[in-house]
């Protein structure tokens, strides 16, 4: 047996296995790659041990075996290429005393492998090592003590503001401190229009190949063009190929607002490397800390589209341009679009908290027609349209005065909210002196000041992020003025194109108050409240020529819908 296994050991492959990671970096040459190899060649040249091959994992942790250096001399072992594994030490292995003693105690004898940890003095042709197992352990509880240390400085600098991922598409880090984003123009003015575009009405897939079509570069060929490692796929099929699933995170990162925001996942242990999505009351958002690609309105308008679009047509549906508009009166949430089973020419709105179909808490289905909404919110538009045509000058001093009181309205409850913030920040400044002052005097124990302290300092953070928020949209009140401009040139836009596109529809209106039905047969009538985006609901007067008429069409045989004006019945359309 002995001379056969000499043949062996002659003819096979030495695989002399060399690993490091960022941690072993720290500790200098001794656990360089070259200085691993330099001692695994010379150990191999002076024991007889020909045909060497490096197996290198660079940049690798030891408590995950998923390497390709060590996956590919796993792959040579079963093959039967492999006739001795040499590593510098068992920590160069791994890190995982259960992986490392499977691999040492049962695989390699079971593969016929003979394996040398050098510095170690283990030598499996020599017979079992006593003291192996207790390393193993000992290089675990190295690898348990690193990631202890890095997660509490990894959660300091996130607690302290300290921006702990890379810079998200359109932001780069500053070359003179690079711990604070700037913004990139030309990535930036990307993700301005795939927000604007989305606004308008366009899905994520429509943005993607919007792009595709402009040939702009995707997030990972940008990176990779402006010379920065970061994930994604390394062959790409084409450098303009954007995905709808990166439009979807590039609107729902509110870091575009100038925030950062920390801990969004977490790993369940040191060997575990899957992060998993904290929750949101888990997450430390620091705001206005970088510059902004995007004003907090736009984002915070975008995360209610993408909630509402969560709820779509049916996958071989036709998808109606109202599908994130329509929103139950009762309850609040969004009606789902459907198409009957039976007639599919017929699309229809319900309630998708209904408790019957949906097992919600709403009581009401809110069911109404797509057609019908189609021509209630036509004939609407068209109306303030012909008001305008009518007399500019009074539409202008009806939309300034309905701007104008809930401009007042408005501005009055946020200074309520600001001043309330500010006295409470100052209570919770006093508190915090007063709590100190007591632990001075040894009134309440160090673990109560520890307590207290830490309680107060969250509500005084959070009191300043509110306070910060009202300032805002206090700012934001200003630009009153512009909004009504805005609403006006849309109408006009309207005048313009002869018709409402889905465009012009999402820059008109902000959402539609769906309630249900009152009534039976042809005195049945619903209610339809739109509200318009900048101006909220308003109340159009009806022109001269029609004090008596009544906006009316019919839709289908035997169902017509009548629009009752404002004066007569406000909002409400009546179906007979």
């Amino acid at each position: 047996m002995q001379p056969e296994k000499l043949n062996k050991e002659q003819t096979g492959i030495t695989a002399l296995y060399c690993r490091l990671s960022r941690d072993d970096g720290a500790e200098g040459e001794s656990n360089s790659i070259s200085n691993q190899k330099r001692i695994l060649a010379k150990h191999a040249k002076e024991n007889g041990l020909g045909n060497t091959k490096y197996y290198v994992d660079d940049g690798f942790t030891g408590t995950n075996f998923n390497r390709p250096g060590f996956q590919k001399l796993l792959e040579d072992i079963e093959l039967g290429y492999v006739s001795t594994v040499i590593v510098k030490d068992m920590s160069r292995l791994g890190r995982d005393y259960l992986q490392v003693g499977y691999y040492t105690d049962s695989y390699f004898p079971d593969m016929d492998v003979r394996f040398i940890a050098i510095n170690d003095c283990v030598d499996s042709a020599d017979g079992e090592n006593e003291l192996a197992p207790f390393r193993n352990v000992m290089n675990e509880m190295y690898a348990r003590d690193i990631s202890r240390k890095i997660r509490s400085a990894h959660r300091i600098r996130g607690n302290c503001g300290e921006p702990l991922s890379q810079p998200p598409y359109g932001y780069i880090k500053d070359p003179s401190n690079p711990k604070r984003w700037i913004v990139e123009p030309e990535a930036a003015g990307v993700v301005k229009n795939i927000f604007k575009w989305y606004i308008e009405g366009k899905g994520t897939d429509t943005i993607a190949r919007m792009l595709e079509d402009r040939q702009v570069m995707n997030s990972t060929a940008y990176w990779k063009s402006m010379g920065y490692n970061r994930g994604g796929k390394k062959a790409l099929e084409s450098p303009y190929k954007w995905q709808h699933t990166t439009i979807n995170k590039i609107l729902s990162r509110q870091e575009y607002c100038g925030d950062i925001v920390n801990f969004k996942t977490y790993s369940k242990s040191f060997k575990k490397k899957k992060r998993i999505y904290n929750p949101p009351e888990k997450l430390v958002v620091f705001k206005n800390v970088h510059a902004p690609i995007i004003d907090r309105d736009t984002f915070e308008k975008v995360q209610d589209l993408l909630e509402r679009a969560k709820h779509r047509a049916p996958k071989h549906g036709e998808k109606s341009k109202y599908f994130n508009l329509l929103l139950c009166a009762d309850c609040g949430h969004p009606l789902w679009y459907h198409t009957n089973p039976v007639n599919k020419d017929i699309h229809y709105y319900s309630c998708s908290n209904y408790y019957k179909d949906y097992r919600g808490s709403c009581k009401s289905r809110h069911y109404i027609r797509a057609d019908a909404i189609e021509h209630i919110v036509s004939m609407e538009v068209r109306k303030l349209a012909s008001y305008l045509k009518y007399d500019e000058d009074n539409f202008a001093a009806l939309i300034a005065k309905k701007t104008r009181s809930d401009y007042i309205a408005e501005k009055k409850r946020l200074e309520q909210s600001l001043s309330k913030a500010k006295e409470r920040l100052a209570k919770v400044d006093s508190l915090y002196e007063k709590t100190y002052e007591d632990n001075v005097d040894g009134k309440i124990t160090d673990e109560w000041f520890l307590k207290l302290s830490n309680k107060y300092g969250q509500e005084a953070r959070d009191l300043k992020n509110t306070i910060d928020d009202i300032r805002g949209r206090l700012s934001e009140l200003e630009e009153q003025d512009y909004h009504k401009d805005l609403f006006t040139n849309y109408i006009r836009k309207y005048l313009e194109m002869g018709h409402l596109s889905e465009t012009l529809l999402h820059e008109l209106i902000d959402h539609i108050d769906v309630y249900e039905t009152q009534g039976v047969g042809k005195h049945r009538t619903q209610r339809i409240s739109i509200c318009y985006r900048f101006v909220g609901y308003i109340e159009i007067p009806m022109l001269p020529e029609e004090e008596e008429q009544y906006y009316s069409q019919d839709m289908r045989q035997g169902v017509a819908i009548q629009y009752v004006p404002v004066i007569a019945l406000p909002n409400q359309a009546r179906t007979t």
